[in-house]
């Protein structure tokens, strides 16, 4: 089959996916294999192949929001040949942990994880662990379905974490394909969003979407927030969310990855009781409940197919921001 690796990161101007011809493997006991129909292309990946996480896998195939077709069941396996299957980040966890046993399942110091412990979704075949995976809406085509699988699911348990009240005002830093969906459930839910790019396309987006305001990233928001999330991997953006926050407000921070956080100014940043929260991978639970949740809102999901054979150009497009919402590979 062809894949793509990441056999030595590197900035990816430099070039650290290549191309691999690799055999089809075959599912163990409880795994799947399945048939890529399409791969979402995640900033993770960017960080994997750039050495910004460091390696678990060494020449590890990127690619963790996988829509595919079950080919191949291995014992004990509840999905079968011919289902359609979504299969995310969260490959794995023990099950047996304090985190685990109480609900908490991202926090499992055992966790495992796809297209970084595991090989991922930048392959016309890949293994997936069926308790870790999702039964897609059948209203949500492949491509469409493909970005939900992290950015989508990500972006919701953000949302959770920024404690947003009822119809309260949310800022939002940097709006590629995590926020972008994240925007849609708290406008759905009645809240009033006010995004923070410094991208002039990803503004008009937000505003295309039903933000009430749209700005560039240090740009001064018209009104108090009562909750923020920033996106972006930037920690010079922390100070900047905060100082916009009101009494009481919440920030939460979505990445897996972020540059240093600049001194924090008590009086300025911290008191009245503002909150910083960072947001670790999600449950299953909170997959679920987004997927259904997209599939009855017809959240729209702003995506740009690639074939699989141009996998370092998304990568390289992702990372430049050159488009808005989400590339998707398509083998």
């Amino acid at each position: 089959m062809r894949a793509w690796t990441v056999d030595a990161p590197a900035p990816i101007a430099s070039g650290p996916l290549r191309r691999a011809d690799r055999d089809v493997p075959s599912p163990g006991p409880g795994e799947l294999l399945v048939r890529v129909l399409a791969c979402g292309v995640c900033r993770t990946d960017l960080h994997v192949a750039e050495g910004d996480l460091p390696v678990h896998l060494p020449g590890v195939t990127p690619g963790h929001e996988i829509v595919g077709e079950v080919v191949e069941a291995g014992a004990g396996a509840l999905h079968a040949a011919g289902d359609r299957v979504g299969v995310a980040w969260l490959r794995g966890t023990c099950g047996a942990c304090r985190f685990c046993r109480r609900g908490a399942e991202n926090l499992c110091p055992y966790s495992v994880y796809t297209g970084w412990d595991a090989h991922g979704g930048y392959a016309e075949y890949a293994l997936a662990v069926d308790a870790y995976t999702y039964a897609l809406p059948p209203e949500l085509d492949d491509v469409r379905a493909a970005p939900l699988l992290c950015a989508g699911i990500i972006g919701y348990r953000a949302l959770r974490r920024s404690a947003l009240p009822p119809g309260g005002r949310l800022g939002i830093w940097g709006f590629g394909g995590s926020a972008h969906l994240a925007a849609q459930v708290a406008l759905a839910e009645g809240a009033d969003v006010h995004v923070f790019t410094r991208s002039p396309a990803a503004r008009e987006l937000a505003r295309d979407l039903g933000a009430s305001w749209a700005g560039d990233s240090f740009d001064v928001s018209p009104d108090p927030l009562d909750a923020a999330i920033v996106f972006a991997p930037a920690g010079e953006l922390v100070p900047a969310a905060l100082e916009r926050l009101d009494r009481g407000g919440t920030l939460a921070v979505a990445g897996i990855h972020l540059s240093d956080v600049p001194a924090l100014n008590y009086q300025r940043h911290l008191f009245q009781e503002r909150q910083v929260r960072s947001v670790t991978a999600n449950t299953r639970a909170d997959g679920e409940e987004f997927l259904r949740l997209a599939a009855r809102l017809d959240v729209a999901v702003t995506t740009h197919p690639y074939p699989l054979d141009a996998a370092d150009r998304a990568l390289a497009d992702l990372a430049a921001d050159r488009f808005t919402g989400a590339a998707v590979l398509v083998p």
